[in-house]
């Protein structure tokens, strides 16, 4: 048994009818996160582990499944081609929150058995190779932010997702109370995810009425990101069972603060020690962490679409919040900056990247953190000094400032093309580029109640 099955909640392929599973989901993540797959049997899924056929429609359409999207990978001009997806029977397990239902993660593979450049499992598992050649493992921890609201998704949707009651009724910024009151979901849901092997270290209320964070355990970075996606797969629907709506939208109205996606994240050295920390160095930082640094900031802008993948997510990246941090800078436990050194041992020293938005999709900002983690370590890059103060009152490297820009630089980037290749940049440029086009083409509210008569 592989130390990922000895993990609580994992199942092996032999004991899936004894443990009370009679519905086995496989699945892997789409373009903007969120597993898509499909259901079958225990008995099914020993008879197919050589991969399950399904439509490369899935990684080629767009969030609302519109077949608008014009990519080069899959469409009416390839017929439609299937893909397969291969389980990989190490990352079975049981999904805690349902009665006998299990899931399996799988890899995506085209017709010849060759891995699918744009899948963003894929994608993340290039990064971690890239490292490992490096002389280095990365961590990473997931902290996310979330808003629920009283009401179901239909009833949200019957009312055009205006007017909701959030679940908290005035700031409650670490306060207790207002988590009391919310503990049948929330005990409800952390049963379920740790019966999944999906471990929740702490929750709190957030600033922003009805919004929560919670923070997960780390973990090698693919097991990161899958948990990162049970998670907003697991809140999601034990909301609609317990009668609420959960959205991880990155401001879901005018008056909200921004819900992040924050990653921490640290490494260890080919004798598993702490990379990024080193005795002699200024506030116990080694090279290899400057270098890291380095790599995150030089590249910030350029993965900018995957850390803000939305035209929603730059209500919040572009604010001068305590969510996402200022242009592209660093500090030490500063929460201006767009990465914060945490940690006060050797063990739990870290980076924290607080650009990414609650709507990112785990396995792409992991895998351009990974990127620009490792580039900059193999170029030694230089962060420069760290901000004292408010990072937003002082000059910062500009980033993207709509999905527009951020689409044009993740096109023209050199090292998303050396990372990833130029068929999944190009295909992930032109979702951004089509997001936006689907945004450019609506008449807004506040463009008519701003210009009708006034113009």
């Amino acid at each position: 048994m592989t130390a990922l099955q000895e993990m609580p909640g994992r199942l092996a392929l032999d004991e899936l009818e004894a443990a009370g599973i009679e519905t086995v989901i496989v699945a892997a993540p789409d373009m903007q996160g969120r597993l898509f797959g499909r259901r079958m049997s225990p008995a099914q899924l020993r008879r197919r582990l050589d991969g399950i056929d399904l439509c490369t429609c899935t990684l080629a359409w767009d969030i609302d499944q519109s077949l608008e999207l014009q990519v080069d990978y899959a469409g009416f001009h390839t017929g439609w081609q299937d893909m397969r997806l291969v389980p990989d029977p190490a990352t079975l397990r049981r999904l805690g929150w349902l009665e006998g239902v299990a899931l399996c993660f799988g890899d995506l593979r085209d017709d010849e058995g060759a891995t699918v450049p744009i899948g963003p499992r894929a994608m993340l598992q290039g990064q971690i190779e890239r490292l490992a050649q490096l002389g280095y493992e990365a961590r990473i921890g997931s902290e996310l932010e979330f808003y629920l609201y009283r009401g179901t998704p239909t009833e949200a949707r019957a009312a055009g997702y205006r007017g909701l009651t959030p679940t908290t009724e005035h700031h409650a910024d670490y306060l207790i109370s207002p988590g009391n009151l919310m503990e049948p979901f929330f005990g409800r849901l952390r049963r379920g995810l740790e019966a999944s092997g999906v471990e929740l270290e702490l929750e709190q209320g957030e600033w922003g009425l009805g919004q929560w964070e919670v923070n997960m355990r780390y973990g090698p970075p693919l097991e990161a990101a899958d948990r990162h996606a049970l998670f907003k797969l697991a809140t999601k629907e034990v909301a609609t069972l317990e009668g609420l709506c959960a959205t991880f939208m990155a401001r879901p109205s005018n008056e909200a603060i921004g819900s992040s996606g924050h990653v921490h994240l640290s490494l260890l050295d080919r004798d598993g020690g702490a990379a990024f920390h080193d005795g002699d160095g200024e506030r116990g930082l080694s090279a290899a962490y400057r270098a890291a640094v380095g790599g995150v900031l030089d590249h910030a802008a350029e993965f900018m679409a995957w850390y803000a993948p939305t035209v929603n997510s730059y209500r919040r990246a572009s604010r001068d919040e305590l969510v996402a941090g200022a242009g592209a800078t660093w500090g030490y436990d500063n929460r201006t900056t767009t990465v914060r050194t945490v940690g006060a041992t050797p063990e739990s020293l870290r980076l924290e990247l607080r650009l990414p938005g609650a709507d990112g999709n785990p396995y792409l900002v992991f895998a351009a953190l990974l990127a620009s983690v490792a580039d900059g370590l193999e170029r030694q890059l230089d962060p420069g000094p760290p901000v004292r103060g408010n990072a937003y009152e002082q000059e910062r490297r500009p980033l993207p400032a709509d999905l527009a820009a951020a689409a044009a630089a993740l096109r023209g980037s050199a090292e998303a093309r050396a990372a990833f290749g130029d068929v999944a940049v190009d295909h992930y440029a032109a979702v951004a580029e089509h997001e936006w086009e689907q945004f450019m083409a609506v008449v807004g509210e506040w463009e008519i109640a701003r210009y009708f008569e006034q113009i």
